[in-house]
């Protein structure tokens, strides 16, 4: 996964994990007794209304054998027919980070009678909604009908390069009659483990505690269901959970003693990386010219350490693969820049070296990705500072900038590390620093057709769709291990997205995957058949071409999440029609511009020597808006799209428009 590029065995390097080789751990294959009440049972009082319920639950975590492991055991009952979808299971994971094995499953008739599945297991890729996307196990249990009870389990287990912060997570998309929840921790070494419940527990809920076994444990019950809604922040934050902090040593419990003292060894591990001045200065004179400007030097050793192979971004390897080609974790940046490649990490801390080698001001930061979890220095929680990025002092202002980012343009960062907390490290301990938030201008989509209208009510030409900023990185890596084909049908499948309506598309030209400055420019053939009716002798034209993405964003009255935008953007729609000879425009639409501050939607229309013109602007600098502020987002987009579905009122030359 790209966002968790830094977390391999360079990060035990240079941040303190710790090595651990790969071993699959047995999980008990036994299933547990059923409660004759449960056969029998049609609904659920805690949750009426419910389609299904979790009878039981349970996660057992193992933290501290020759591999991590987490066996999970899941019991659901199908109370209604509609019920009868949760028959098909779905396993998250992220094969960068962990995988999924020793699958079982069975149905239980209200009988008692049990079929086993044997059937087979799919991996694909599973859209849980219009904003995010996830990789699944999946396989459909057998014979399901309503009061039928559905039981599997199965191991996760975690890649073999480090252990990382165990989380309980409680909350699901259905109601959870008990749960049960167990973690061995990592006990050898000096490291400790802490936990803490960031948004507390159910009610009645005996806080989690070690045994006299060393092993942490908590029984749950009555656990609500969790909503899952479009455009929300990470579900996991937003969970009831239980979280899991390792520290090595003693802590600290003072939030100042404990960062101040995590920034000085990071500081000094950083420093002793990149301590390799003489090359680094060597390696400067084949990047930048004497008499370039300060601005000019950066630009080119950012653009410089781009084109090194970075390893963070390629198809994970075995460590057979990895021994094979001889590709070896760095010790510091003279090895890096020698071998011309490294993981993210270690590339964004050469450019560092760098950087400072030209005489520019420049420093190491730790900064908090948000795009799982948002980050509380009160936790003292040190893995939450999960990636690295450089701040540099140019003209006054400051800069950050992550070239082990991939793709990334000069003079931003990746969506899940702006407007986040980090650390900018020093020698006496460090400062906390918040990076940027790009404005809207910053990550465009700008739509450009040129189109006719047929005499049958078809619109018919080109199509030229840039991408800038984040818009253009986010596809980039979206489709960076793709082939040809599968990228065609991507960014032909995103215009289909954007047009309301059945239409014909093809990508007419080869873009450009690899640069990080250039836009990413896409152009098409377009046909959208049927877009002007009929009414009488006059035809109607609806203003909103590019309008599919607004369609049915936030219709629900009733919202139970905050609402979470991962950036701000904006959306530009310049559209010319040329309209068929002896056809004119007869009701053109008044200009309107809806502006919340935050918000903005522009339209405007025109008839110029036969061609129509219709130019569409949609901006948004939102990324969070609390949950009582819906209503007034929702009425915004109610107001696009009663734009959007206004019509220009045409009259044709000879003839009425087709139906």
């Amino acid at each position: 996964m790209l966002t968790h590029r830094r977390v391999g065995l360079f990060l035990f390097l240079l941040f303190g994990g710790f090595y651990l080789s790969h071993h699959s751990v047995q999980a008990g294959d036994e299933w547990l007794p059923i409660d004759p009440a449960e056969l029998k049972m049609t609904s659920e009082p805690k949750a009426p209304g419910a389609p299904a319920i979790y009878l039981y639950r349970q996660v057992d975590r193992d933290d501290n054998g020759t591999a991590t492991t987490e066996y999970n055991y899941n019991r659901i009952k199908v109370l209604t027919n509609e019920g009868r979808k949760y028959a098909d299971i779905e396993i998250q994971f992220s094969k960068e980070s962990y995988n999924v094995s020793r699958i079982k499953a069975r149905t239980i008739h209200p009988d008692g009678s049990i079929v086993n599945f044997d059937g087979k297991v799919y991996e694909k890729t599973v859209v849980k909604s219009k904003t995010l996307k996830y990789l699944a196990k999946t396989f459909t249990m057998p014979d399901v009908t309503v009061g039928s009870i559905v039981e599997y389990h199965f191991n996760y287990d975690f890649n073999d390069t480090y252990i990382f912060n165990s989380h309980w997570i409680l909350s699901e998309e259905l109601f959870t009659k008990r749960a049960k929840f167990s973690l061995k921790p990592y006990s050898r070494d000096a490291w400790v483990v802490q936990w803490m419940s960031p948004a507390g527990l159910p009610p009645g809920t005996v806080p989690a505690k070690q045994d006299p076994d060393h092993v942490i444990r908590m029984v749950t019950d009555n656990i609500p269901a969790f909503q899952i809604e479009d455009y929300m922040p990470p579900e996991d934050e937003l969970k009831l959970r239980v979280d899991f902090i390792y520290n090595d040593g003693t802590p600290e419990l003072n939030p100042d003693k404990f960062w101040t003292s995590f920034g000085k060894k990071q500081n000094g591990k950083v420093e002793s990386f990149i301590d390799k001045r003489k090359t680094m200065e060597q390696a400067v004179t084949q990047i930048v010219s004497p008499g370039d400007s300060a601005e000019l030097k950066l630009q080119k050793i950012y653009a410089r350490t781009q084109q090194l192979r970075n390893l963070s971004y390629e198809e994970s390897k075995t460590e057979q693969e990895d021994k094979r080609e001889k590709i070896k974790p760095a010790a510091n940046v003279e090895e890096v820049w020698k071998r011309g490649y490294g993981h993210g990490t270690s590339i964004t801390w050469l450019f560092l070296a760098l950087a400072r080698a030209a005489g520019i001001e420049a420093y190491p930061c730790l900064v908090s990705s948000r795009s799982q979890y948002f980050f509380m220095k009160q936790r003292l929680n040190s893995s939450e500072l999960n990636t690295n990025v450089v701040l540099v002092k140019l003209n006054g202002k400051d800069l950050y900038l992550d070239p082990g980012s991939a793709s990334t343009p000069y003079g931003l960062l990746p969506w899940q590390e702006t407007g986040v907390a980090g650390l900018k490290l020093d020698k006496d301990g460090g400062k906390w620093i918040e990076t940027t938030m790009p404005p809207s201008d910053s990550s465009q989509v700008l739509r450009e057709a040129n189109l006719k209208l047929t005499e049958e009510g078809g619109l018919e030409g080109t199509l030229k769709v840039t991408y800038t900023g984040l818009r253009a990185l986010s596809h980039r890596n979206e489709q960076r291990n793709q082939d040809a084909a599968s990228r065609k049908t991507y960014l032909e499948d995103l215009v289909k997205e954007s047009i309301p309506t059945g239409i014909e598309v093809e990508l007419t030209n080869q873009p450009d995957w690899v640069s990080s400055e250039n836009a990413l420019i896409t152009e098409f053939s377009l046909k959208v058949p049927g877009w002007v009716s009929g009414a009488g002798r006059k035809a109607l034209f609806p203003a909103g071409i590019f309008s599919g993405g607004e369609k049915h964003i936030f219709e629900h009255s009733v919202r139970v999440q905050p609402i979470y935008f991962t950036y701000p953007y904006k959306k530009i729609d310049r559209i010319k029609v040329e309209l068929p000879l002896g056809w004119k425009t007869t009701t053109l639409l008044k200009p309107f511009d809806q502006d919340l501050k935050a918000a903005e939607y522009k339209l405007t229309t025109e008839e110029k020597d036969g061609t129509l013109n219709i130019q569409r602007e949609i901006r948004s600098d939102l990324i969070m808006v609390p949950q009582n502020s819906y209503p007034v987002l929702r009425n915004f987009y109610q107001i696009v799209r009663t734009q959007d579905e206004q019509q220009i009122v045409l009259q044709p030359g000879g003839a009425s428009a087709s139906h």
